[in-house]
């Protein structure tokens, strides 16, 4: 790699790493609460079972703090006494996502795990960085060292038992910043603690608010449109969006360049 190159990587967790539980966890809490102790005021609010859909979950909640999240949802279904009620809506959904993901209720992509092994093949230092607090108990449950050997793929760093947390040069995920995405405080944390300045370092995101926060830090971004939201990450300035992290060609690292194969990105 070049030294004209990207020397660092920076991934979100939730919808670029691993498929979790969140969007269960926050859709399957608000109707526990609204069916139950909140059944009171449920009929003056917009919400239904029908009504949190995966837009409104992509839109209002992916990739924020467990209480913007839930301020956000709450508001968005015009729930009265917001600032009580979100302190109740986010302990219900922190509990429920704990059992589903000690359960096993969550899978890692597989496109992303092999663009982690390749980064990290390249020389790149990565991070992560999610806002959830939640992340290190995926993180430690995902193998790398099986998956490559399953997967055919071979490099010098893996070892017997290395995990997918093992294998950040840096974990900043759940901490708790003065603003939480669309700023980008997270992820100039992250830049800072692999020792790299914003412009050597590009961020993975699968949420618009992901990406508004990379480029607000002066941040390269890949969108990764694991959901209905191709335009809407392009629309954020992502440098490329892909549906699949493997449409990204690695040897484009070296030059700077996020580009995707031939025929991939926009």
């Amino acid at each position: 790699m070049s030294s004209d190159g990207f020397a660092g990587a920076i991934f979100d967790v939730d919808g670029v790493l691993v498929d979790s539980p969140h969007e269960r966890a926050w859709k399957d809490s608000l109707r526990a609460l609204m069916e139950g102790e909140w059944a009171d005021i449920a009929p003056s609010t917009t919400w239904s079972p029908e009504a949190f859909t995966s837009k409104v979950y992509q839109e209002q909640m992916s990739g924020k703090p467990r209480d913007a999240g839930a301020t956000s949802a709450l508001e968005y279904f015009g729930v009265p006494d917001v600032a009580t009620r979100a302190k109740v809506y986010g302990a219900h959904k922190q509990d429920m996502v704990v059992r589903l993901i000690e359960a096993g209720e969550f899978r890692a992509y597989p496109d992303a795990l092999r663009f982690v092994l390749a980064c990290k093949g390249a020389g790149l230092r990565i991070a992560a960085a999610s806002s959830s607090k939640n992340a290190g108990l995926f993180l430690k449950q995902i193998r790398l060292d099986t998956f490559a050997e399953e997967n055919g793929l071979s490099y010098g760093f893996l070892t017997p038992g290395l995990s997918l947390l093992d294998s950040f040069d840096v974990d900043i995920s759940g901490r708790d910043f003065a603003h939480g995405k669309p700023a980008p405080d997270i992820f100039l944390a992250a830049a800072e603690e692999l020792g790299y300045l914003p412009s050597q370092v590009f961020v993975v995101e699968d949420a618009v608010s992901g990406v508004q926060a990379a480029k607000a830090g002066d941040m390269s971004a890949v969108g990764v449109s694991r959901a209905d939201d191709f335009d809407a990450l392009a629309a954020q300035h992502a440098d490329i969006v892909v549906k699949s992290l493997d449409e990204i060609d690695v040897s484009g690292l070296g030059r700077h360049e996020l580009v995707g194969r031939p025929g991939v990105g926009r």
